[in-house]
């Protein structure tokens, strides 16, 4: 199925009622499956992924199917690994493709019965019963691997027998999702150390409490996109909270260059661009902390024509999709692109180079990742354009045709 997606009049006004952050709600599911008790999640994200990580923490069938899910198939990792019995799990070929063996070595150090059923260090895999947990109580990991498989091991660590100290070996990629994390346990009661490249957390029990999951910066980021790309801009989002454990909450300073005015109220923030604001000459970001927002500011600056500068794009090959590689395959539809520069220090560099134009309705590829659809749609201010299998998104924010069409988009199947 492909979209035919189109905005009549390059102006927005209007209000969005933001879903759950998927990444708060995993967490806040793993947490509650760690307690041992049962606990009210209010605004639970209605995410496929976390749809389906509520499914798979009830499920006692012996084969769990993760698909597509890198964070659900992660945290189900660490979880299942501290619990009675032994089930399998396993996920899509492309998850199949992402390699897990950082988690499961570390896991294994712990005392963890994981075994590899296919290709050694990717999925799927075998998990036993959590028994001999206990062996050891530090343990060292690549400050530069995923922050899934940090987060996954800091949850787990106060059920630990002796807690857990967990040193980051070098320079710690996606560091706000770790935070997240913590802010997370210390809610529901657990108390940590951050000292130096040690994080340190002793045995102790989550206590239940009622939780209210934010809305979803990373959500909220094509809107800012939209905002940036209309001649003029009036945009309620609801459901976003000043005082964000999100990485993603830059965006309010990240997006003043491109004339956006955030203002914080009683439901969330509403967004302003005057008639007329200046775009700005460049545009240069260190997206090392916020990592998913690469593909919405690369498609925002190449649609408005602004050269940019960007680095700390380390975890982008091995996400849903290459989506360094695929940012720079559809950006070359509408004369744009996505330059690797040559390597020069410890930092690899990235350009958006030129400036959309439209010759045609370009038809964009998705790859099988619910980001590059939600990038791209953005476009459609400028010119008709169309997305090819749309209903990508329900892996993170299955309503957004829907809050788009309600923008005034025109959102119709295209074949």
């Amino acid at each position: 199925m492909t979209y035919l997606v189109h905005h009549p009049k390059p102006i927005i006004h209007g209000r969005v009622q933001l879903a759950g952050s998927k990444s708060i709600s995993n967490r806040a599911l793993i947490i509650r499956a760690l307690s041992g008790q049962g606990f009210e999640i209010q605004r639970l994200a209605n995410a496929k992924d976390t749809v389906l990580l509520e499914r798979l923490l009830q499920s006692k069938e012996e084969v769990l199917d993760a698909g597509a899910a890198g964070t659900t198939f992660r945290f189900l990792t660490a979880y299942l690994s501290g619990q009675d019995g032994t089930q399998s799990l396993t996920g899509t070929e492309r998850m199949k493709q992402r390699p897990v063996g950082v988690l499961v070595e570390a896991l294994r150090e712990l005392g963890a019965d994981i075994e590899y059923l296919e290709q050694q260090g990717y999925p799927p895999l075998k998990i036993g019963p959590g028994h001999r947990f206990g062996q050891t109580a530090r343990l060292s990991i690549a400050a530069s691997t995923s922050s899934q498989y940090i987060s996954a091991l800091l949850m787990l660590a106060p059920t630990l027998p002796e807690g857990l100290a967990l040193q980051l070996k070098g320079q710690v990629v996606s560091r706000p999702y770790i935070e997240m994390t913590l802010n997370l346990m210390a809610y529901f009661g657990v108390s940590h150390k951050w000292e130096g490249n040690t994080i340190t957390v002793p045995p102790q029990a989550y206590e239940p409490k009622p939780f209210t999951v934010e809305a979803d910066w990373s959500a909220a980021s094509y809107y800012y996109a939209i905002a940036a790309l209309a001649e003029e801009a009036s945009l309620q989002l609801d459901g976003l909270f000043q005082d964000s454990v999100q990485g993603d909450a830059v965006l309010v300073e990240m997006m003043e260059a491109f004339g956006i005015q955030s203002t914080f109220n009683e439901t969330g923030v509403h967004l302003h661009k005057p008639k007329g604001a200046e775009v700005p000459a460049e545009f240069a970001w260190d997206f090392l902390r916020c990592p998913d927002l690469a593909q919405t500011l690369a498609v925002c600056c190449a649609g408005l024509g602004v050269p940019a500068t960007f680095c700390g794009l380390e975890t982008l090959r091995i996400k849903e999709t290459d989506r360094i590689l695929a940012l720079q395959q559809e950006l070359q539809k509408v004369n744009a692109n996505l330059v690797e520069l040559p390597f020069s220090g410890e930092r690899n560099y990235f350009q958006v180079q030129g400036k959309t134009m439209y010759r045609h309705t370009p038809v964009f590829a998705t790859y099988e990742d619910h980001r590059m659809a939600m990038a791209f749609a953005p476009l459609a201010l400028q010119h008709p354009i169309e997305i090819e299998e749309p209903g990508v998104v329900v892996k993170s924010y299955p309503d957004y045709w829907k809050d788009l069409a309600s923008l005034g988009f025109e959102v119709e199947e295209a074949g």
